[in-house]
């Protein structure tokens, strides 16, 4: 397996994985944040839209919502498929897709067009992620995989750092050539995507064995450490994709990913209207919501590292789960800008710190044959707590004219993530964990 005597990894082992590092994760990066920047930036253009088309508190909640109902619906066919035509052709397929519908939002005149074009971009998006982590399973060993990644995550807190000033900006272009300033940001903002879709076709490598930019050694040794890796799964008869879906283990995970899904989609899309709501100009509002998200990307590689180096896992996933609710639940206290923008603070940075143990953890209790309905499935029911979330802070919001009983929900979630975590975790060792074959 290329490990000197003492367990360190050797200089093969070092090498190989430095260059497979180095040539898939920051295009995969950049592509996670394109994608997480059409899909939040809604949250922006909401600070125009709702006016200039008559959406009310509860239609957008419902319509941003929309997004994770489709993305569940096609979550698990669409892994389906990448295994089969391979993750080169399919993330490409994704992405020239998702960017064509989101610049389609420059077109939303009322409700309903607005919900047709969330439905669509979920739809369109759906098996990204999933795609992704599986096609990371391609590449990456297991004692990598948390710090790799909350790598590849650290694009969805950059993704509203890097986006909130550039949305801002771009809202400012109202009227120019006769368009909103939220319809120049879907158009400018979704070219990307439609980019790195037709890049991904040639920079993409389905397998190691394709991988020209590795050595033959390279190539061989990480096939080979892969490989070993799954034949020491234990073997059994393969299960069917029904049985994975209704696993207790992919079903707790997917409930223990659904509170820190729904916590950050949520605050992803509504952050700017409750930072707003304090009479914060757009500008403000954008650079104000962009700082807990880069601090959070920070602090997510940070915590997976650690994640690795000790080799825990429930801790890791227990501690920010809880954070989250906690200060969700304080949101209550809040009057003012500056305790609000630390309890946001808080929930964000939790949120994005589970992510690498998560997965890691995740992945370590499915084998390879389950791997893609598994991925697929935890992530899908996720994005239910995306929708719920959503969905509930918007008819709270209009019904109560309180954010913070908005949050109430998702901190019932988290905190319910909390204790399946320490459920799952902690009265059951590794050994114990049936995997799933």
């Amino acid at each position: 397996m290329a490990m000197m005597n003492d367990g360190m990894p050797s200089d093969l082992e070092r090498a190989t994985m430095r260059r497979v590092t180095l040539r898939l994760l920051p295009f995969l990066m950049a592509c996670y944040l394109v994608s997480f920047i059409d899909r939040v930036n809604v949250g922006f253009a909401a600070l125009q839209m709702n006016k200039d088309v008559g959406l009310t508190a509860s239609m957008f909640g419902f319509g941003s919502g929309l997004f994770f109902v489709t993305y569940f619906i096609f979550e698990v066919p669409s892994n389906l498929v990448l295994e089969k035509v391979g993750a080169r052709l399919w993330i490409a397929r994704i992405m020239i897709t998702w960017g064509l519908v989101s610049a389609a939002t420059a077109l939303v005149v009322g409700p309903y067009s607005f919900y047709l074009v969330r439905f669509l971009l979920g739809a369109a998006e759906a098996g990204f992620y999933p795609g992704v982590l599986l096609y990371l399973t391609f590449w990456f060993p297991k004692s990598y995989r948390a710090r790799v990644v909350a790598l590849f995550m650290v694009s969805v807190p950059a993704a509203s750092f890097i986006g909130s000033p550039i949305s801002a900006a771009l809202l400012q272009l109202d009227g120019w050539l006769g368009l909103h300033g939220w319809q120049w940001m879907s158009i400018v903002e979704a070219a990307p995507a439609i980019l790195f879709g037709g890049l991904a076709v040639f920079v993409l490598p389905d397998t190691p064995l394709q991988a020209k930019w590795l050595t033959a050694e390279q190539r061989r040794w990480l096939t080979d450490r892969i490989k070993g890796e799954r034949d020491g799964e234990r073997s059994s008869s393969r299960r069917s994709t029904l049985t994975v879906l209704i696993d207790k283990h992919v079903l707790a995970a997917g409930l223990i990913f659904a509170g820190s899904t729904g916590a950050s989609a949520c605050l992803s899309i509504w952050q700017p209207q409750i930072l707003k709501s304090f009479g914060l100009s757009n500008m403000e509002t954008g650079l104000l919501n962009s700082a807990p998200f880069g601090v959070a990307a920070i602090l997510m590689v940070l915590w997976a590292k650690h994640s690795d180096r000790t080799g825990e896992r429930v801790w890791h996933l227990a501690i920010p789960l809880a954070a989250t609710s906690l200060s969700l639940l304080l949101a209550f206290t809040a009057q003012s800008l500056l305790p609000t923008v630390v309890i946001l603070f808080v929930a964000i940075v939790g949120t994005y710190a589970i992510k690498g143990p998560f997965w890691a953890l995740s992945t370590e209790w499915m084998s390879t044959s389950a791997a893609a309905v598994g991925i697929a499935q935890i992530n899908a029911i996720g994005n239910l707590g995306g929708f719920v979330g959503t969905y509930s802070l918007g008819v709270i919001k209009e019904a109560t004219g309180s954010y913070a009983l908005g949050l109430l929900p998702l901190a019932l979630l988290t905190a319910a993530g909390t204790m399946l975590t320490l459920a799952f975790g902690l009265r059951q060792s590794p050994a114990e964990i049936a995997r799933l074959n």
